[in-house]
């Protein structure tokens, strides 16, 4: 475990203050959750996604889609890449999320560009695809995006409805 030279006392309420580079670094914002854990005298916080838990059926999905519509599929949390369709796995999965989709997921936009569009999926990686994202709603909010994106063939609108089924699916799987 790496140490960050970060001391912090703890109030009579029992709390601490994670500090501001900390978070920002690790994209936690006010109101999010943390996980606890701990293993002898070590307490580790975490930050907890709802879509965690999801991995093995997103993955099952992004993988599915692919197989159906030959396009790429991704599956986001709120921070990162959690499930991606086999053939381009290395390059996308547990990468962070970039600005670009972190902003449409706050917006809880759906985007479609039919036609080859420059997107930053992933940070510090611009690429030219077709690509329709939908964002997953679970309890009124927004916790991670379905992308599916091609970089020879545009996107149909049973693509579109496709990426709008699965986020939709997994945002009432994960509120059962």
């Amino acid at each position: 475990m790496k140490t960050t030279g970060v001391v912090r006392r703890i109030d009579d309420l029992g709390r601490i203050v994670i500090p501001k580079e900390l978070r920002r670094t690790l994209r936690i914002r006010d109101g999010e959750s943390l996980e606890i854990f701990v293993e002898n005298e070590m307490i580790t916080l975490k930050k907890f996604s709802s879509m965690s838990d999801m991995k093995d059926i997103s993955n099952n999905l992004a993988n599915t889609i692919n197989q159906i519509t030959f396009k790429n599929v991704i599956i986001t949390d709120r921070d990162k890449v959690i499930a991606v369709s086999n053939n381009i796995k290395s390059k996308y999965l547990e990468k962070n999320i970039s600005k670009y989709l972190e902003q449409k997921l706050n917006n809880r936009e759906t985007i479609v560009e039919k036609s080859m569009h420059e997107i930053e999926l992933i940070d510090n990686l611009k690429e030219n695809y077709s690509f329709v994202i939908s964002s997953i709603i679970m309890n009124g909010d927004a916790i991670g995006n379905v992308v599916i994106f091609s970089e020879k063939d545009s996107i149909t609108e049973s693509e579109v409805k496709l990426a709008s089924i699965i986020s939709n699916f997994l945002g009432k799987y994960i509120e059962e």
